[in-house]
């Protein structure tokens, strides 16, 4: 019962590390080394400590990245357009709580990064410290 128990955690865990996550995989955005600190205490990214709203940071990842407040954390992309390619369009903007492509007009939620096309947004991961968000991948 033990050797059977062991298996089922095994099989189980090796799923459940699995990157089968689609938006790590975009042929589209290539993988940049990302590591960008931001503290909500500057008047730029203030209203981060606020939910739904977001900001764009240039200069990192493939055309900048997206720090959004969700609520329950807080999410980051990159402002390339997931369905299009790199060198075809601008840095996505924010309209509300979605971000918005240049080149097709494809809206993306900002809380779950998904826009009803191929590929969801490229997220990154979040560390909160007081009030400074590590963004990194």
């Amino acid at each position: 019962m033990k050797k059977i128990w062991l298996i089922i955690v095994f099989v189980s865990l090796l799923f459940s590390c699995s990157d089968n996550n689609k938006s790590n995989k975009n042929p589209n955005i290539p993988n940049y080394s990302v590591n960008l600190s931001v503290d909500m205490n500057l008047p730029a990214y203030s209203n981060l400590k606020f939910v739904s709203n977001g900001v764009i940071i240039p200069n990192y990842g493939a055309k900048g990245i997206i720090i959004f407040n969700a609520g329950s954390g807080y999410n980051a992309f990159d402002a390339a357009c997931p369905n299009q390619p790199i060198t075809g369009c601008v840095a996505m903007t924010i309209d509300g709580i979605n971000a918005v492509c240049s080149c097709d007009k494809s809206s993306y939620s900002l809380f779950t990064g998904l826009g009803g096309k191929e590929y969801p947004l490229k997220q990154y991961r979040v560390e909160v410290t007081g009030t400074v968000i590590h963004v990194y991948n």
